[in-house]
This record gives C-alpha cells, structure tokens and sequence, in this order.
C-alpha cells in the first residue's frame, strides 16, 4: 500500500472543464478509497463528494471536486467517536484528533456549571467536536462543601482531600440539592448525566435510584464509574454492575457502563455475563473498554483507602506510577497526604502475561462493547508539583505526562487488535469506535445521529488510513508519542489532519449539545 494519499487542488480551468461532464461538483472528493459505513455494512472502493461539511454523494462512479483526495489503498472510515474524554485542554483534543477521533465528550465524570462550560470550549478553538454531561460529583461535592460549582477539572481534584462527598449518605434535604444541580445542567443542554460513582462510592441507594428516574425524566443516558472495584465481596465490581442493571431494569433510564475492562479486573468474565443478561433481556445497557492494562486515576481516590483495599484490588507495590516514577507504599502515602489530587497511572494487568492480556482482550473483543479512551489532561511536574499543561504547543513538551491511552487508544485497536494479532476485522473495529459510540446517544441528542456513519447526508467526520503502517507509539514512559498511519482527518467537512499532519490551527470542532431549556 502507499505510505501516503495524494491531495490535489484544481485549478479552476479543470473545474469549468469537468462542470460538462459531470452532474455536479463538490467542494471535496476523497477518491478511491475502501469505504466502511457499519450502519448499511457498506464495505467496498467508494468515491465521496462532500458540500459544505455534509457527505453529499458516494458512487462508484468518477466525482469532481475542487479538492480531491487519492485515497486509493486506504480505509475511509467515519471519524471516530470517543465518549470517555478528560482533556479538556487543546492538546488533548489535538492528541485525539491525530489517532483519528472526530468528536470526544466528557460523559463519565461531566461537567457542572454545563453552561459556563460549553462557553469556555466555544472560545477555545478547538479542532474537533465536543460535549459533556451534567456531572453527579460535582453536585454532591458542591452540595456536602457548602460550595459552588466550577466547570473543570481541577474543581474535581481539589476536594480529593476531603471524605464527606465520598463517604456519607445524603440527607433528603442535600439529596434534593444534587438533585436540583444536575437537573439544571439537563436543563442548560448537558447530554446525560455522568456518575462518577467510583469516587463516592458511599451514596446511598436510593440516590443513584433517584438518578436514574431523572435521566428516564429527561429521556438521556447515564454514564456510570461504578461504585466497586473489587474481586471481594460484599463491595464487589460485580455487585456494582448488577445494581446499574437493576436501575435500568426498574426506571427504564438508558445506562452506560464506562471503562468495564478496569473496574471489572480480573473478574471480567462474571461482570460480562451480567452484561449479557442485561442485553438479552432487553434492558437499555451498553458498555465501553480501553486497551490498557493500566488504569488512570487521581491518587486520592476513595479505591485507594478503607480496610483490604490491595487486596480487592490486587494491588502489587510501585503498581502506581507518577509521572514516569513508580511509588512505593511510603511515597504513595506521602503523595495521598500531601497532593490527594494528583493524576496517576495504576497498573492492575500485565500485557506481557498472556493471561492477563486474555482478561482484557475479553472486553475489548466483546460484540457489544465499544472502545473508549478515559482520554486524560496532559500535566507537567515542575519542582515535585503537578499541573495542568494549558499552553497550544504542537507537538506538545516532551516532558508532558498523561496515560498512552490519551494518545493511542484508537490507533492501537487497528495496529494491534486488526493488523497484529487478527482479533478483530477492520470492519467491526471500526463499528466499535464510530457507530456504536453514536447510538448510545441516539434519540436525545440530534446531533449524533449524523455521525459514525458514511451516508449522504450525514456530517463530513471522516478518517482515512493506512492499515499497513496505523499504529499507536506512546508507551506508559513516553506517553506524548504521537501515533502513525493516520492520513486525513476531516471535521465537518475541513482538514484537522492533512498528510498525516496536525493543522494547529484548524478549528471545525463544534458543540455536541442538547437543546437548552433555562440558563
């Protein structure tokens, strides 16, 4: 195959020329390349012509445009959809785009206020599209801290020192009060609400109850971080899903289970019967994985605490990695003590021991599990400090830190999973990363119903690829390596990836949000 596509822009003589003997022009054609659409199973050598970011033909036929892309010997795909995103930063959403994801939102953890956030992204330019949930911990943060919400992150981690939020039951009058926070991010146009469940795992039943009947209220999804990690009982992973799946059952709230491969550890075949069951009957429960056997985690998170917590969780010592440092269990209390909302990579698979990587491949490989990033912020030590990388350099700093899966998640399912080992077809890991990602929002927000699809009339997010040389690069060591064989990223129908190289500044990205209905 060629390394890369050739781009070709007509000179206007060429256009006039062609105008007699075709019906129409386009504003793009990608040409010649083998294009996949998982909704219709179209996987053949297809011409596409694109006008004013929407797909307006695709024939077998010869098409002229002013912009032709030869993408002979390369997948067209539908750009890729990540619902797991953290970096909220333009690198993270630059990294994304280089290994080929169109639109990421930040569904797990959310956002609160919804409003000032979609504000502060819009004035970011930002080279793909984005959204958010209305977030559960915030509320339950703000509400237990007598606080106000902030829209980012580092609001999140800066109550990770204190206990109340994780750990106690709400009383009915601060029931109400999350309940009336999360209600008006739905209202401000959040796209679900996300239950970060694993980082207050102290809720009390009828609050995730009551979590659920608004999201059936309001007709959206959840996206739950259940409450266990464990391979014990009582407080197992297992007990964790089987009570989303009862909440689905009962409220008939759509119900997303995120990141089923590391909060399931080694326990993923119990986990995944469950999930089979919840399908089968015909509960409305869907499931995501990343291709990691590392995790990516504040170092304060309530896992890391309370009586047998190594043993639920299999921890091994200096399986938490800072930076690039693995922590023994001095520094690792040093570090929960002294900076509780640190970011942190925690290894609980080996890759390297074939029935590890088993445990993982179960997930990953599953018919009805899509793939997801849990994409995180790209930080920078400086002087034993952690903070946010915020600058717009590109390629990002070398010493920039964040988990390889916020660089080559994507990349790795087609290098890896496709290429290398056969585990999947190019066909259904394509169908993982673009249209099953769609439908999980599907009926509620309209938006998405445009998208992870190569079909007239649906939005021009398309990546074109190299199957012989698409792979990820970064590793736990070097994370900010960027990954190869990604050709052309189209974002409503403008370059963000051209010739395999970023266009810094390229800003087609556009609000993925529901309709807002009070401010």
């Amino acid at each position: 195959m060629k390394s890369s596509i050739r781009i070709i822009t007509l000179p206007i003589a060429i256009l006039l020329a062609t105008n007699n003997l075709y019906a129409a022009d386009y504003d793009l054609v990608i040409k010649g390349g083998h294009v996949v659409d998982p909704e219709t199973g179209l996987s053949d050598t297809r011409n596409i012509g694109i006008n004013k970011g929407t797909i307006a033909a695709i024939s077998s036929d010869s098409l002229s445009g002013k912009t032709v892309i030869d993408a002979s010997d390369h997948i067209v795909s539908p750009g890729f959809i990540d619902l797991h995103h953290h970096g909220q930063n333009i690198a993270g959403y630059r990294m994304q785009a280089q290994q080929g994801v169109t639109t990421a939102l930040e569904l797990e953890s959310g956002i609160l206020p919804i409003g000032d956030w979609y504000e502060t992204q819009a004035q970011k330019s930002l080279p793909i599209n984005y959204g958010a949930s209305a977030a559960w911990t915030f509320a339950r943060i703000a509400t237990f801290t007598d606080s106000e919400p902030e829209a980012n992150l580092q609001y999140f981690q800066s109550m990770q020192g204190l206990n109340n939020w994780k750990k106690e039951v709400a009383s009915p009058e601060q029931l109400e009060k999350i309940m009336a926070y999360v209600e008006q991010g739905l209202n401000e146009g959040a796209i679900g609400i996300g239950i970060n469940a694993g980082y207050a795992p102290g809720y009390g039943q009828k609050e995730y109850y009551a979590l659920s009947k608004l999201a059936a209220q309001h007709e959206v999804a959840t996206y739950t971080h259940v409450r266990y990690a464990s391979m014990l009982e009582p407080g197992s992973s297992f007990e964790a899903i089987q009570e989303l799946i009862a909440n689905s059952a009962l409220t008939g709230a759509k119900m997303h289970i995120n990141h089923i491969n590391s909060t399931s550890l080694r326990d993923i075949d119990a986990t995944l019967e469950l999930f089979d069951e919840a399908t089968a009957n015909g509960f409305h429960v869907t499931a995501g994985a990343y291709p990691w056997g590392a995790a990516s985690t504040v170092v304060g998170a309530a896992m890391f605490s309370g009586p047998e917590w190594k043993e639920r969780l299999g921890y091994q010592e200096e399986s938490i990695q800072m930076g690039t440092e693995r922590l023994n269990n001095d520094q690792l209390l040093e570090a929960q003590k002294e900076q509780p909302g640190s970011i942190i990579n925690w290894h609980f698979l080996d890759e390297a021991i074939p029935s590890e990587l088993s445990a993982l491949d179960k997930s990953i490989i599953h018919p009805n599990v899509l793939i997801e990033s849990d994409s995180m912020p790209w930080m920078l030590i400086e002087d034993g400090k952690i903070s946010y990388y915020e600058g717009d350099d590109w390629p990002i700093p070398s010493e920039a830190f964040a988990h390889p899966r916020s660089s080559g998640t994507f990349t790795k399912i087609l290098g890896s999973y496709v290429r290398e080992r056969g585990l999947l077809s190019v066909e259904e890991a394509i169908r993982k990363m673009s249209y099953m990602p769609a439908t999980v929002l599907d009926g509620f927000v309209p938006q998405m119903e445009k998208k992870g699809r190569i079909q007239v009339g649906m939005d021009a997010d398309i990546v074109i690829f190299d199957l012989n040389t698409v792979d990820n690069q970064a590793t736990y060591q070097v994370p900010a390596a960027i990954s190869t064989g990604i050709d052309s990223v189209l974002v409503n129908g403008e370059f963000v990836v051209k010739n395999g190289q970023l266009l810094t500044d390229a800003a087609p990205g556009k609000a993925i949000r529901r309709e807002v209905l009070s401010k």
